[in-house]
């Protein structure tokens, strides 16, 4: 079992929560708060270029 170091939880309004985290291996978490078993995981260079697509526009047709 890979032991995930979390991130304190991201809440927008709503109570909508997410958290991040990284393993020893240098791995990438983005977890839900409802259910600590529920979670993605890829590189930390990934993870990088997701939030970058994501602050310049690139999810805003899921709003």
């Amino acid at each position: 079992m890979t032991d995930i170091r979390w991130d304190e939880a991201f809440c927008s309004e709503g109570a909508n929560c997410f958290r991040f985290g990284i393993d020893d291996q240098g791995r990438a978490y983005i977890g839900s708060t409802t259910d600590a078993t529920a979670h993605v995981s890829d590189s930390v260079e990934a993870l990088r270029a997701l939030i970058s697509a994501v602050k310049s526009g690139a999810a805003d047709h899921l709003l």
